[in-house]
């Protein structure tokens, strides 16, 4: 099967997932806790009161902020469609370097921060850290059928 990787038989009833779903599959979680994250600090009066003051997290809410916040969440929004369509080889190394610069960035934030604040980040540097595993294990599979499309070799 195209979709199918090593690991895991048929014979113990379970279905093996194609490495890039599951990548993007993580991808995916990692946004989710990132808006909540985000949107529950919209319910911390500090908040919302540096919010007001026109600055948040230190720094002043402008143009440039916004736009650089915009690119800093678009990065893991795109990659949940390149982990589908990059090749194996490409895939590792973006996915590995894209979600370890991630996991630093994410740790780094939460220094300091509220409990559930803590939390989120702590999960989605697992996320992370899950997407660089699996994204590790893409080249032994770019090297076997399992990625490759039905009738021709890898």
């Amino acid at each position: 099967m195209a979709l199918m990787t090593s690991g895991t038989s048929q014979a113990d009833g379970i279905r093996p997932i194609d490495p890039r779903l599951r990548i993007s599959a993580l991808w995916i979680a990692v946004l989710l806790i990132f808006v909540y994250v985000d949107l529950f600090s919209l319910y911390r009066r500090d908040v919302r009161d540096d919010i007001e003051a026109g600055k948040i997290g230190g720094f002043e809410i402008n143009q440039t902020f916004l736009f650089l916040t915009t690119l800093y969440i678009v990065v893991p929004a795109l990659m949940i469609y390149l982990a589908l369509v990059m090749r194996p080889q490409l895939n590792r190394v973006v996915n590995i370097v894209v979600a370890a610069v991630y996991a630093v960035t994410v740790a780094g934030s939460a220094v300091g921060e509220w409990g559930y604040y803590i939390l989120g980040s702590a999960l989605e540097v697992v996320l992370l850290a899950l997407v660089v595993r699996t994204a590790w294990g893409l080249w032994e599979a770019s090297h076997s059928e399992v990625l490759s499309p039905p009738g021709r070799e890898a």
